[in-house]
């Protein structure tokens, strides 16, 4: 991987977890056990300290950084989505933050809470646990249900079961020049699904 000291200051890898080789960790980053860090992501502690703690998941495109003396914290278990920021807030555990959503400085999510794809989290916001949290600017508007709850911890059991399957066998590799015609489909550890197929659509079909 990418990983950077930066004034003396090292990132440090719980050996459990997994950060991709095309990720970059730079200075104050604390990884914990079991995490799982995507290609493309950014973790730049170069200011504030970055914290990503165990069975916690960065996905692809995630960007992380804060202002210096405040903790950027991605809590236990929790799941960052593609193309996701966070900056200077604290995301509690259990949480998912939705692809592309930006959670600005002070603003805390609260444990078990969702916060919807493209959303944007003004600084100082706060959510208490179990909420959905959607918008532009983002609001609270209404509780997480039991259905989501449940997709969202087998969703993140998938990532902690992902990253030891990458640590046992992801490799470098040359395509092929054609489909084998036995090709077969790579297969998860769960039996998540996507959101939609698992509860009834509602008005606007999106979290």
């Amino acid at each position: 991987m990418a990983c950077y000291q930066f004034e003396g200051m090292r990132p440090v890898i719980h050996p459990s977890a997994f950060v991709h080789p095309d990720a970059v960790l730079i200075g104050d980053v604390i990884i914990g056990a079991g995490a799982y860090v995507a290609p493309g992501a950014c973790l730049r502690g170069d200011y504030g300290r970055l914290i990503v703690e165990a069975g916690a998941n960065i996905q692809d495109g995630c960007v992380m950084h804060g202002y210096a003396g405040v903790d950027t914290i991605a809590g236990a278990g929790s799941s960052i989505g593609h193309g996701a920021i966070l900056h200077g807030c604290r995301i509690g555990r259990g949480s998912l933050v939705g692809m592309r959503a930006v959670v600005m400085d002070g603003a805390q999510i609260g444990a078990e809470s969702i916060v919807a794809a493209m959303s944007f989290v003004p600084a100082g916001f706060t959510a208490e646990a179990r909420q959905l949290v959607k918008g532009i600017p983002a609001r609270c508007s209404r509780p997480v249900t039991d259905q989501e709850l449940h997709w969202n911890s087998l969703n993140s059991q998938e990532y902690r079961d992902l990253a030891q399957r990458c640590r046992a066998a992801l490799t470098p590799c040359q395509p092929l020049d054609e489909i084998p015609a036995d090709r077969a489909y790579l297969r998860g550890t769960t039996d998540v699904k996507p959101l939609h197929a698992m509860r009834p659509s509602d008005a606007s079909g999106q979290l």
